[in-house]
């Protein structure tokens, strides 16, 4: 875990140090696994120890970090970042944030990095394999079903939807259970050949290394499988150094990439303690302890960071945040030594598990409060600055009760109307819904009707014209929605005047609304449908493909006007606050 503390803290140092995570869920399958399968062996598995196990295992440290940051955002935060940190506490309390994130991300979706608790992702994905595995396991032991092969078997197919939405969906793959489980199986995998086939891989490091002494020196020799165990461990290494190197957020993760971190894992692992490698580098001292302090040190630095993040308005000074990692080590070997250890060890641990999951109702149900509440907008930490926010602060709605989908029309259009032959037509992505309704009472003044024709957001009115991002969905389907949008106005003589409007900053410039919108979106990329992507910039795709738009419609007799959208500012209005409840001084 320590990559993913270092890529948070420091990303332009460690671009790949989110795959971390995938090194960490090959790890628990291995280790989980190893567990059930002697278990279930020895005829001493039972339900209640291994969940109890896990609630000592998991439940003190998350408690704390819940607890702190419910306290901490009681004074530090505005109603509705309030409101959004009390959903994600219910959320980890039951072990669901990755599903919660899921559901969040994508084009309305706020930035990652003001999410004090997004990390929790990853421990749901795990929680939710270890409720569901062992019963299959059980289930499987009971009727002789081969292990092994049912558990190929299911890591294939998590394996073979993983890839599927690599290119659809980037947030399902990465959130989504099912994408992800393929990541611990393999570490299930590796357990179950450890256990049950170590003898057949001894004897092939022994002959592998009888090959290698023989091709040097001519002669067969009594060998002990160190050159192959030390060969297997130096490219697992070398392979996930490539992996942190290589690997940045642009790409679709995990996808394919996610083999990297899974086989450089499997490979280290498998290559046993006696390794050169695993020896005298994994091994160490310093590495140990940093190992034994690693689940509360991830649950820790995200948070700290994160509220540096939302405090200064900006990506805090390198300052703050070796400061917050500081603090996250001190804060982790604290909880480690008085927290974590006492629980685990020790007598009366059927009234550890009571209290431990009664606290976590406890602070579940204050989070879920907090949220049905509105972030509890009587704090006094907030009224303090509640007048100025309201200056500054606008209420969006997505007006997705609003959208009509017209069946006369082309597949997937959205269209709002005003009469049954609309003269009047928007023609947009999700910008132009925002103008329809003062637009409505205009036209409807004149005995017009209006619609709203689109592709929906992150679809620019653009003839033959591709868009994509490389954030949320990906590649987006707008050139048959746009291109069917457009022959439906030509071919629909009711239809005089088109409205062409857009979010044009977020196409053709990357820095739209500063750094917010490039976690947020990604960085968009337009080029026309017959030509190869990166032969024009962004810009010259977007005039010439309005251009093309607006002479095919006023070929067609429409009346077209271009309505530019309202200016940008490249930085998050929220930092024109004169102060916070809590500010931090970093400069």
């Amino acid at each position: 875990m320590l990559s993913v503390v270092a890529f948070h803290a420091f990303p332009d140092l460690m671009k790949g140090g989110f795959i971390g995570v995938d090194v960490f869920f090959v790890i628990s399958g291995f280790l989980i696994s190893t567990l059930i399968f002697e278990n279930l062996e020895r005829g001493t598995f039972r339900f209640s120890g291994f969940y109890a196990r896990r609630i000592k295992r998991i439940f003190p440290a998350l408690l704390l970090v819940l607890v702190a940051s419910f306290a901490f955002g009681w004074f530090a935060l505005l109603a509705d970042e309030y409101k959004q940190l009390g959903k994600h506490i219910a959320a980890g309390a039951g072990f669901i944030p990755n599903l919660v994130s899921w559901r969040e991300a994508g084009y309305f979706d706020n930035s990652y990095e003001t999410k004090p608790l997004l990390h929790l992702w990853s421990l749901g994905i795990e929680e939710q394999f270890y409720l569901i595995w062992p019963l299959f396991l059980w289930i499987f032991w009971k009727n002789k079903i081969n292990l092994l092969t049912v558990t190929i078997i299911i890591a294939l197919i998590s394996f073979a939807l993983n890839l599927s939405n690599a290119g659809q969906s980037s947030a399902t793959t990465f959130y989504a259970p099912q994408t992800r489980f393929w990541e611990l199986l393999c570490g299930s995998i590796l357990a179950w050949l450890a256990l049950y086939r170590s003898k057949y891989f001894t004897e092939c490091s022994l002959k592998f290394d009888g090959l290698i002494y023989k091709l040097s020196y001519g002669k067969l020799v009594k060998t002990n499988g160190a050159i192959f165990s030390n060969a297997i461990s130096l490219v697992g290494s070398i392979l996930l150094a490539y992996g942190f190197l290589r690997i940045t957020k642009e790409f679709n993760f995990p996808g394919e990439w996610a083999l990297i971190p899974v086989l450089s894992t499997i490979l280290i692992i498998f290559a046993g303690p006696d390794a050169w490698i695993n020896r005298n580098i994994l091994s160490n001292n310093i590495v140990v302890w940093i190992g034994l302090i690693s689940f509360p040190l991830y649950l820790w630095h995200w948070p700290l960071l994160s509220f540096a993040r939302i405090m200064e308005s900006e990506t805090p000074s390198l300052n703050i945040r070796i400061a917050a990692i500081a603090l996250a080590v001190a804060l982790a070997w604290l909880t480690y030594n008085f927290v974590e250890r006492p629980i685990r060890s020790g007598g009366d641990s059927k009234a550890k598990i009571t209290v431990l999951a009664m606290l976590m109702s406890v602070i579940g149900a204050a989070g879920y409060t907090a949220y049905v509440r509105d972030g509890f907008k009587f704090r006094n930490s907030v009224t303090i600055v509640q007048s100025q926010a309201a200056d500054l602060d606008f209420k969006f709605e997505r007006m997705m009760s609003g959208w009509i989908f017209d069946s006369l029309s082309y597949k997937g259009s959205r269209c709002f109307y005003t009469g049954e032959n609309p003269s009047v037509v928007i023609l947009g992505d999700s910008h132009a819904a925002r103008i329809y309704w003062g637009l409505r009472e205009f036209y409807s003044s004149q005995g017009k009707g209006i619609g709203v024709f689109g592709g929906g957001g992150g679809c620019p009115p653009l003839l033959n014209v591709v868009s994509k991002s490389n954030s949320g969905d990906g590649t987006l389907n707008c050139l048959l929605k746009i291109t069917q949008a457009i022959k439906k106005i030509i071919d629909t003589p009711e239809i005089e005047e088109v409205i062409l409007v857009s979010r044009e900053p977020l196409y053709t410039t990357p820095s739209s609304f500063g750094e917010t919108d490039s976690n947020r979106f990604g960085k968009w990329v337009l080029h026309y449908e017959n030509e190869q992507q990166g032969l024009r910039s962004n810009s010259d795709v977007f005039f010439g493909g309005l251009e093309s738009t607006i002479d095919i419609l006023v070929s067609a007799g429409k009346k077209v006007t271009y309505l530019r959208d309202v200016p940008e500012l490249n930085f998050n209005i929220r930092s024109c606050l004169l102060k916070r409840p809590i500010t931090l001084t970093s400069k």
